[in-house]
């Protein structure tokens, strides 16, 4: 299922196999909330650009088309034309991020859809029988997603709470992988750490949700507004008590700096909105930096976005001509944009995923952490 294949210091090179195929690591997922890449993006664009494995999001599904319809109709797969793994975040997030009023209990969350207002309940067994019902390759453990910051006490229970939730989602989920009609029989399940930016709860409970033998493990709630330092520190935290032979994923994460910060510090997953929403923006990513390509000197520049790169969009359009597209409101910029970013964060995970083989991570480390994240000059 995960194999670690070469390390180079805490950077790991791993193979993660799946019932949906395979994906080299570390990884980014592209991230298509309600089965889609915003942006006029297709399945057959993620195939082109590389993506490896596909996220989409339980709460928005549940809410619009709704998840018992994406099964009547085969699964998300089917669904959506997508032959690779896709994992389904639990919709925690959502739930806490969302909803204007909300009611926690032990049973789970009471709260008003953002949709048209009505009243949902979700709690652990609803996300792990939504996500069935999805046929995901991979379900994520139902949390509480607090806020940062946070007061002590209550990320304690918070995080007690959560445990007893994962608890109740493996239960589920071995329930309805056990049955005759289930989508998906070899649905996977990641847990979630949570505890702010406390690391002493950080790591009691990774300790504790260690011991439930999960099929991959992630760190939750960061990347919320604290800074990128309290992010690494609490990585460096907990990475320790994560079990060593499972994947590890990093929720919400980030910028290319972030990514190699991570990668460094012994993650193999991430995803993030970012690329594709800074795309909609005209603001895009390249090896030797950002541009706006808004900005009025690309008006009658000539060349790629990137000429080093190899997208659709830099094949065959001009900065100039892109300008132009975001400039006249037309579709196809955000289109090309959004290619360009998801091509550049792929082809960024590949070289990483090289550099480690050759056991030059480090070499590359220091080539590109203070570029990637910096203005482009030419």
């Amino acid at each position: 299922m995960f194999k670690v294949l070469k390390t180079d210091g805490k950077a790991r090179r791993g193979h993660f196999e799946s019932v949906h195929g395979s994906a080299e690591t570390p990884v980014f997922m592209d991230v298509g909330t309600c089965a889609a890449i915003k942006g006029g993006v297709s399945t057959d664009d993620l195939r082109e650009i590389g993506c490896q494995i596909e996220l989409s999001n339980t709460y928005h599904l549940h809410v619009r088309p709704g998840d018992k319809l994406i099964r009547k109709l085969g699964g998300i797969h089917k669904f959506m034309n997508w032959d690779k793994p896709v994992l389904t975040d639990s919709g925690g997030f959502q739930v806490f991020s969302l909803a204007k009023l909300r009611k926690i209990k032990e049973e789970g969350v009471t709260f008003a859809s953002h949709i048209d207002g009505k009243k949902i309940f979700m709690g652990p067994e609803e996300s792990m029988q939504i996500q069935s019902n999805l046929g995901s390759t991979i379900a994520m453990a139902f949390d509480e997603c607090i806020e940062n910051p946070a007061e002590y006490e209550y990320t304690k229970k918070s995080c007690e709470r959560t445990y007893r939730w994962l608890v109740r989602c493996k239960d589920e989920m071995a329930r309805l992988n056990a049955l005759p009609d289930t989508v998906n029989p070899h649905q996977m399940l990641f847990g979630i750490n949570q505890g702010s930016t406390y690391e002493d709860l950080r790591i009691e409970h990774m300790k504790q949700i260690a011991t439930l033998d999960l099929d991959g493990y992630a760190i939750g709630g960061l990347a919320v507004g604290e800074a990128a330092e309290d992010m690494y520190r609490i990585i460096d935290a907990v990475e320790p008590h994560m079990p060593a032979d499972k994947p590890r994923y990093l929720m919400g994460v980030g910028t290319p700096q972030n990514i190699l910060e991570a990668v460094s510090r012994g993650i193999d997953f991430f995803d993030c909105v970012m690329p594709s929403r800074n795309a909609r923006h005209g603001n895009l990513f390249t090896w030797e930096g950002k541009i706006n390509i808004i900005n009025e000197k690309y008006s009658d520049d000539d060349r790629p976005v990137a000429p080093e790169c190899s997208c659709p969009c830099c094949k065959s359009y001009s900065r100039a001509y892109l300008r132009h597209l975001f400039k006249a409101h037309e579709e196809l910029g955000m289109r090309l944009a959004v290619l360009h970013n998801l091509y550049f964060y792929n082809e960024f995970m590949q070289g990483i995923r090289d550099a480690i083989d050759e056991g030059k991570f480090q070499e590359f480390y220091n080539k590109y952490v203070d570029v990637v994240d910096a203005r482009r000059e030419d």
